[in-house]
């Protein structure tokens, strides 16, 4: 049994790795440029070990993508319109740091090249993040008439990645987070009621508390 669980933690370690040093590879050279050997090179470990984890390049980097939601943990007792805030200001502050966000601001525009039909792509898996927060939002009154949570969560993840995109051309990101601030500031006045945009804190997500 002992042996068992040693030989378990290794292989968990060694997934890790190669997970790391494919996001960090991705990162900085996207889906075409990163080779297979030059992250495992990264990792410190063998083609072998690459191919025994993950059968592909390719699904690493869907693998990649999945994880994007985890790195963003919504503030406790975070609900509703002030949720959707958070987790899109700490996504954008976050990402300035953590390799595995950075490789998925990075392959958003190389889905098309490991991503099926059938397995939904980030633009999705983010707005799927935001429509329950939204959801929450207009059962409470606080969306203005007319706003529907899924229209808007689909404007709040596709105006995210164009600032994200732009500031990586502009500023290597170094002002995303206050990029997407400004845009609920805009944003605000549109979709949330009076009484609702005066309780939003734009800050929060910078910490996510």
């Amino acid at each position: 049994m002992v042996l068992r669980e040693v030989k378990q933690e290794r292989s968990a370690r060694t997934r890790a790795a190669l997970f790391r040093a494919g996001a960090e590879v991705f990162a900085e050279l996207g889906f075409a440029g990163a080779s297979v050997s030059g992250i495992a090179r990264r990792a410190g470990l063998t083609l072998g070990a690459l191919y025994f984890h993950f059968g592909s390049k390719e699904e690493l980097a869907r693998e990649i993508v999945r994880a994007q939601p985890a790195r963003v943990p919504v503030a406790v007792g975070a609900c509703g319109l002030q949720a959707a805030v958070d987790t899109s200001v700490l996504w954008a502050t976050r990402l300035l740091e953590d390799p595995v966000l950075l490789a998925g601001a990075r392959l958003v525009m190389d889905q098309e090249y490991f991503v099926g039909p059938g397995d939904g792509n980030s633009y999705e898996q983010w707005t799927g993040v935001l429509v329950p927060f939204l959801r929450e939002a207009a059962e409470s009154g606080d969306l203005r008439e007319g706003v529907g949570p899924e229209p808007l969560a689909r404007l709040v993840v596709n105006a995210a990645t164009g600032l994200q995109m732009n500031e990586q051309l502009s500023t290597g990101r170094r002002h995303l987070p206050e990029r997407v601030r400004e845009m609920w500031r805009f944003l605000l006045p549109l979709v949330a009621t009076e009484e609702c945009g005066a309780r939003i804190v734009l800050m929060r997500g910078a910490s996510g508390v």
